[in-house]
């Protein structure tokens, strides 16, 4: 059933991004746009249409606050393959956008991809509600900016160079911004627009992306470049202090394993009908090496 309803979210989103860029002027901006936002697993998209069905959002606006993150996701992925940053020459299997153009067009598709996403939620398709929609535009804000995941990154450069080596803490602290902000947006993306309470499903997505930063580093020091699409080793090429570095990869496993046990847990007053998103937490912690 999981993989089932990813393939489908997945499916709604390519088609909700190809009819809002299908509107945009013909330009190389426009066809990076659609280049760096295809493909992915789609797992906070996949979240937001999950922990929409959760609340009875209907689907034609679940699948645009969907969108919405993935489009800032994608923004995120293209500035940080930039070489003033991670330098990376692949991204999802393909050429990252500043090898298949430029740098500048690179940084230029970001910017448009992150304006992208807040025109997506304030528009009244989202939602027909302007304050749920001014919320979900606040909250992705606070989410994406400097007090969540791209002060996660700042933190993550910061601490290449950084003369004491951070504790557990320092790392949960930056990884809680880098990865797990937006995850934990998403999760909670159903709920507001229900205009109900999220403190569940937000217990659950700060669980999950601790958990889902690891199983990355995990890849990262022992995956299969083929299977990952992109480079690897790369963090303990840049001396990045992780979990995995702090713990090893067996202790970095095993507490992998409890935070799934904890996102799992967190979702109990939504029984059966949380399966789905059980699921995504098993999934991020086993997912190919």
């Amino acid at each position: 059933m999981f993989l089932e309803r990813l393939e489908e979210s997945k499916s709604a989103i390519e088609n909700c991004v190809g009819g809002i860029l299908g509107d945009s002027v013909e330009h190389e901006l426009v066809d990076a746009m659609r280049y760096a936002v295809a493909g992915g697993k789609r797992i906070r998209g996949f979240l937001v249409m999950e922990s929409s069905r959760l609340h009875g959002v209907p689907v034609n606006q679940a699948v645009r606050a969907a969108t919405a993150v993935e489009c800032l996701h994608a923004y995120s992925l293209v500035h940080d393959d930039l070489p003033c940053m991670d330098n990376d020459d692949l991204r999802r299997g393909r050429l990252t956008v500043h090898k298949k153009w430029n740098e500048s067009l690179a940084v230029l598709t970001g910017d448009a991809l992150q304006a992208l996403a807040y025109q997506i939620l304030a528009e009244p398709e989202t939602s027909p509600h302007p304050e749920v929609r001014a919320e979900l535009v606040r909250t992705l804000a606070t989410a994406a900016g400097a007090s969540g995941m791209t002060l996660g990154q700042a933190m993550d450069i910061a601490a290449e160079t950084a003369s004491a080596r951070p504790s557990r803490e320092d790392i949960e602290l930056l990884q809680s911004r880098k990865t797990g902000a937006l995850l934990c947006w998403s999760a909670q993306a159903g709920p507001r627009l229900a205009g109900e309470d999220s403190t569940s499903l937000l217990n659950y997505a700060h669980a999950l992306g601790l958990a889902y930063q690891i199983a990355d580093d995990i890849v990262d020091a022992e995956g299969d470049p083929a299977l990952a699409g992109k480079r690897l080793r790369k963090d303990a090429d840049a001396g990045k202090a992780t979990l995995v570095s702090l713990l090893g990869l067996e202790k970095a496993k095993q507490t992998g394993r409890v935070l799934v046990d904890q996102a799992r847990d967190a979702l109990e007053q939504y029984g059966e009908r949380a399966e789905a998103l059980r699921a995504v937490a098993e999934f991020a912690n086993d997912r190919r090496r």
